[in-house]
């Protein structure tokens, strides 16, 4: 059954008795939520799961159900192929969040949460290797910088401050600041991930470039060469626009890599961690909420060092000489 299709049945609160529609819960619950992407994807994992359990209702789904769900997924049904363990984490996680939300005490709209022994498809890592190298940088940055000055610095500010793509297109004006003693400027990352803050610091030579207008004169001139307002984007363009950018960029340069901006991303933490950064200074730039998510790249940055591969031949050499290498 088609998610547009079903029809909308009361369900009464345990908490307080209030009678809710499916519609009803599904708009409070992504209320919660400001990034559109973000909203966009919960409300079609919602919309999914409730086709897939009609006519039943939210309120009487069982944990069984979830999990019925989720086999259906993995597996594929006769009208549809089975999807990755990433694609069916992207839609059973939504869910999670959903339940958890409504079986909070001060909301109570659930009398318990189905989800809570519902565990997420174990999803293989494949972004250890999603960064460029310093040559690769320095080679994609010297392409930029002679092409296009706007494209160089959208991408000095991903690969410097370590921004996702949807960040760097929401930058505003009035989002930077400095600090007490003016020392220092601060990016406020309005809307990162989850809807949550943080302060990124903006090195000198960054910031300097950014307001030095023999180097970069649009940075602060609108259309009609009309000065930048403090609520002015600083990049006005779309995430897909910048995906387009990088991706040409690195194919004329000759990276030999389907680079994406988050790849950027992963490259700034990679060579924080290899010059000395701590994995807690790396965690608080990128805005992880688990430090197990950066901790990811330490394990990348670990391998490049001395392994046992290398001590053995190092042995082998210094024992038989030039007989074995």
């Amino acid at each position: 059954m088609n998610a547009e299709t079903i029809r909308e049945y009361p369900y009464q609160s345990p908490g307080d008795g209030t009678v809710w529609s499916d519609e009803q819960m599904i708009q409070s619950f992504l209320a919660g939520y400001h990034r559109p992407n973000t909203i966009r994807n919960y409300e079609r994992a919602l919309r999914c799961f409730r086709a897939f359990i009609s006519p039943k209702r939210l309120g009487e789904v069982t944990w069984h159900d979830i999990e019925r769900y989720k086999t259906s997924l993995l597996r594929g049904t006769a009208s549809r192929r089975p999807l990755t363990a990433s694609s069916v984490a992207g839609l059973i996680a939504p869910l999670r969040s959903f339940y958890k939300w409504g079986s909070d005490a001060n909301i109570a709209l659930f009398a318990q949460n189905p989800s809570a022994c519902i565990r997420l498809p174990k999803v293989q890592v494949t972004s250890s290797h999603h960064f460029l190298t310093e040559r690769e940088l320095m080679k994609l940055l010297g392409h930029l910088s002679r092409k296009n000055p706007r494209e160089w610095m959208m991408v000095l500010y991903m690969v410097i401050l370590g921004l996702r793509v949807s960040e760097l297109v929401q930058i505003r004006w009035s989002d930077f600041t400095s600090d007490p003693a003016e020392s220092s400027v601060w990016l406020t990352v309005t809307n990162g991930k989850g809807g949550k803050a943080r302060q990124v610091k903006v090195p000198e030579a960054l910031w300097k470039l950014q307001n030095d207008p023999s180097v970069l004169p649009w940075l602060r001139i609108r259309r009609g060469n009309t000065p930048a307002k403090r609520q002015d984007l600083l990049f006005p363009i779309t995430t897909r626009q910048v995906e387009r950018i990088v991706s040409k960029a690195c194919k004329e340069c000759g990276i030999p890599k389907k680079v994406t901006p988050h790849w950027l991303r992963h490259t700034n933490a990679t060579l924080a961690l290899m010059h000395g950064a701590s994995l807690q200074q790396v965690q608080q730039t990128l805005g992880h909420a688990q430090i197990n998510t950066t901790q990811r790249y330490l394990h990348t940055v670990e391998l490049m060092k001395k392994n046992a591969p290398d001590f053995v031949a190092e042995r082998m050499l210094n024992v038989m000489g030039n007989v074995l290498f």
